[in-house]
């Protein structure tokens, strides 16, 4: 039986590091050509037909815990599953197998202009998201203008969000997650995109972040990025969880494979 569940920790449990989140023998499948139920062809063509109906598993078998306050870096090559286990992790998507059990809000900074309206403006797109992400009126009244003033945006308040450029609507998701106060903080691969001004920013925010005693859960292809904010690292290959540990010596394994072409197993 699979299941996802999201629990504030008790009072005094980040004090006392505990677990953030606890990930237990987890897989998800897809189909390859769709996402949902099997055909009925699938469904009535006996048990041969059903098990090559086209699934694969982006993830299984993983299992691992999060202390409160780590900082962890997921590792692997394109289509190894990093991205789907963030999805896991924030809730947008649920397993077929195991359970996550996260003990605690996130700041999901994935997939970082999903849910915006084309159609709103600048002003209340922020509303808008903010309150989605669980901020009260009282809360985004208070951060309105730090909000705007990082992604650099004032002049554009009223302007429609579908006229913006694509690196303003990033500078401004950025801005607007990042505020969150929630103590589990997911980022896929949003250091690629933007300036060099706009990712010393983020850099910065994170670190403060870090330094709040947030845990962070990272999905880059930088290297210097993993190093810099990492700790601990997962390697990630074909859905399995290949090394859990130190993130240097995960950083290593992984370029020894990617070099050698080859992957332990």
């Amino acid at each position: 039986m699979s299941a996802t569940t999201n629990t504030p920790p008790a009072q005094g449990e980040r004090a006392n590091p505990g677990n953030a989140m606890t990930i237990v023998d987890l897989g998800i499948s897809f189909r390859r050509n769709r996402r949902g139920r099997p055909s009925l062809k699938d469904l009535f063509g006996g048990a041969k037909r059903r098990k090559k109906a086209g699934l694969f598993w982006p993830l299984r078998h993983v299992s691992f815990t999060v202390n409160y306050g780590e900082a962890i870096g997921v590792v692997g090559r394109n289509g190894q599953g990093k991205s789907t286990l963030l999805k896991l992790v924030a809730g947008v998507l649920l397993p077929d197998e195991g359970t996550v059990q996260v003990h605690g809000g996130v700041a999901p900074l994935i997939e970082l202009t999903g849910g915006f309206a084309a159609d709103l403006t600048v002003r209340e797109n922020v509303r808008l998201i903010a309150g989605l992400h669980g901020m009260s009126r009282a809360e985004i009244d208070a951060r309105f203008d730090d909000i705007i003033a990082f992604a650099e945006i004032g002049d554009f308040l009223d302007t429609p969000y579908k006229h913006l450029s694509s690196g303003m609507k990033v500078r401004l998701a950025f801005s607007v997650v990042s505020q969150l106060d929630e103590p589990i903080l997911l980022v896929d691969e949003v250091l690629a995109v933007g300036d060099k001004a706009f990712r010393d920013k983020c850099y910065k925010r994170i670190d403060e972040l870090l330094a709040e005693g947030r845990t962070l859960f990272f999905v880059s292809h930088n290297e210097r990025d993993l190093r810099r904010f990492c700790t601990r690292g997962l390697y990630l290959n074909k859905g399995e969880l290949l090394l859990d540990g130190h993130i240097g010596d995960v950083l290593d394994q992984y370029n020894a494979d990617h070099n050698s072409g080859t992957t332990k197993r």
